[in-house]
């Protein structure tokens, strides 16, 4: 009997407590990089929902990079026009109206350090949500971090890095095009490893590939499919495949060469 391949992938609403995120960055001589945030996230599913809250007359500066991976920007009043933090406000009710009204949004993402957040993550596990938090080593409460599901510190991010020189290093004479590919490749893998994915289906790491790149298609680097593509990768001792006869032949990547 045919043994079906795990494709089943996170389906992830993204809250984004900008003020923190923002007050924890000061004094940082390093730009905030959302697509670190993004490229790590993607590794684990679709981003179906993306939103940040702030008074974003204070962080204009952060507008252009938050639109460029498409975040819909929450406006929200000064906390002292309230008396109250408005944004965690808004962010809680958001994310509890989503939890509540969106049964397909299995995994809900806090990007924040503030402990306020505790009771939200609390609710979010008690209706089955799966629930990751990110946020700054030195500014992320413990009650915060220990009460997730998972979480993430955005130091220990690594920025984007796939380009052709980040290939393997015996694929480092062959053309351009081939190393892109090839790069692309390795990172997909290596998302799935970090996942602690079992067997690298073929399926799996084209799936990945696509949620980090859409853009993608194997007949843009000069293949007809995806498995010609993995045939070649191995011909140039990049990666090991063999093929599953439980699933019909389907490539399964059994060996990665990093370096």
């Amino acid at each position: 009997m045919a043994i079906a391949e795990d494709r089943v992938e996170a389906r992830i609403a993204l809250f984004i407590d900008f003020e923190n995120i923002a007050l924890g960055m000061k004094g940082s001589k390093k730009k905030f990089d959302m697509q670190r945030i993004m490229d790590r996230l993607l590794e684990k599913g679709r981003i179906i929902v993306k939103r940040a809250y702030a008074d974003w007359g204070r962080y204009d500066e952060f507008k252009k990079d938050l639109h460029e991976v498409a975040i819909e920007l929450i406006e929200v009043p000064k906390r002292s026009q309230t008396g109250k933090n408005s944004a965690d406000i808004r962010l809680t009710v958001d994310a509890l109206d989503l939890c509540y009204t969106k049964e397909h949004l299995d995994t809900f993402v806090v990007v924040s350090g503030d402990s306020d957040f505790s009771p939200l993550v609390s609710k979010l596990k008690e209706n089955n949500k799966h629930v990751i938090g990110v946020g700054l080593r030195g500014s992320t409460s413990r009650l915060l971090s220990d009460n997730c599901d998972e979480f993430l510190f955005y130091e220990e991010m690594e920025g984007r890095r796939v380009e052709p020189a980040a290939s393997n290093s015996k694929s480092k004479k062959l053309p351009p095009q081939k190393q892109e590919a090839f790069a692309l490749l390795l990172d997909a893998i290596e998302a799935l490893l970090r996942e602690n994915k079992d067997i690298l289906w073929s399926s799996m790491i084209k799936d990945t590939i696509k949620r980090k790149r859409p853009s993608f298609s194997e007949s843009g680097f000069g293949y007809r499919t995806f498995s010609e593509l993995l045939e070649d990768a191995a011909s140039h001792g990049v990666i090991k495949i063999t093929r599953d006869d439980r699933s019909g032949g389907t490539y399964v990547v059994t060996e990665v060469h990093f370096s």
